[in-house]
């Protein structure tokens, strides 16, 4: 336990999560709350890597001497990908469907995927996992990234659960026009690394309707992002 412990503090889950701490826009930067102590309670390992950690930061308010609740469940930045398809005249939005443990549902959601190590290759996360759960290969240069509109002061990055987990994610937008033969061939392909218990279906569905088919944040994140940025005229032209 005590290696395990050691590798959590020299992993780069570890090491980002302090960074961001003690960043410009870190808790910790202006003197008013301090860290001292770090309590490791879990360590899951994806192969050789560690996955995800889960820790209690013992964070003191100087002012009060009181402790900040810190129980963080990290697992990194990830991406996800708002997949839009033109057929005849119709938007289509490409989903993945998953089996998801920890809220015990089938899931609809967008092809999204965590980063494998500290490089912070977003966008490239981003083009390999549309491809790994979809089959769809994209091109870097025809990506949007919808989270780029935002503020600079957020980071340029969506945050699902502060309360609880450091993920942090970046939703990127695809815009394609294609043949209505495409939107049939992708619907309900399945899809995934199999040798890693990805059990993926791809779906497809109306854009107009996609708001209202699932409860995924991401998807409904995206989609106020991508209606918001094309009211503002933010987004390049489709290309054909």
């Amino acid at each position: 336990m005590v290696k395990r412990c050691r590798s959590a503090i020299d992993s780069s889950l570890f090491k980002q999560w302090l960074k961001n701490m003690e960043s410009e826009t870190g808790i910790l930067r202006d003197g008013s709350l301090s860290l001292k102590r770090v309590l490791i309670q879990g360590v899951d390992m994806f192969g050789k890597r560690i996955g995800f950690l889960k820790f209690e930061a013992d964070v003191i308010d100087k002012e009060t001497g009181k402790k900040v609740p810190g129980i963080v469940f990290a697992r990194g930045p990830a991406v996800a990908v708002l997949i839009l398809l033109e057929s005849e005249g119709k938007a289509y939005a490409v989903l993945t469907e998953q089996v998801r443990v920890p809220v015990g549902r089938i899931i609809l959601e967008l092809p999204a995927g965590m980063l494998d190590d500290d490089k912070g290759d977003f966008l490239g996360t981003a083009v390999r996992e549309v491809e790994e759960e979809t089959g769809i290969c994209l091109k870097q240069e025809d990506m949007v990234d919808l989270t780029a509109f935002l503020n600079q002061s957020t980071g340029c990055r969506i945050f699902p659960s502060p309360g609880g987990c450091d993920e942090e994610l970046s939703l990127y937008l695809y815009r394609g026009q294609v043949d209505k033969e495409i939107i049939d061939q992708l619907q309900g392909k399945e899809t995934g690394l199999r040798d890693h218990g990805e059990l993926i279906r791809v779906r497809v569905l109306p854009y107009e309707k996609l708001w209202r088919m699932t409860a995924d944040a991401k998807v409904l994140t995206a989609v106020a992002l991508y209606e918001m940025a094309k009211r503002e005229g933010l987004l390049p032209p489709l290309k054909t």
